[in-house]
């Protein structure tokens, strides 16, 4: 491998990283968000999204979501 070759290398991996940071910011927020919500008060179009979503979030593996909220604590509080 070349230098060029990896210096590409080293730029496309910082900006996956980037993209996990943003990524786990937006999924420590939407985790925030539905352990906020309250059902009864939400439309039944919002549930089921909200639904989707929290199955979405229950799929990550527990030391990402805990990264996410993570990312999150403080900003949202």
């Amino acid at each position: 491998m070349n230098k060029q070759e990896v210096e590409l290398l080293g730029e496309e991996v910082e900006m996956l990283m980037q993209e996990r940071s943003m990524l786990l910011n937006v999924a420590g927020a939407a985790a925030v968000l539905i352990s906020h919500a309250n059902a009864q008060n939400l439309p039944h179009e919002v549930v089921e999204a909200a639904e989707k979503l929290s199955e979405a979030l229950n799929a990550l593996r527990e030391e990402t979501l805990k990264d996410a909220l993570d990312a999150v604590h403080g900003e949202v509080e």
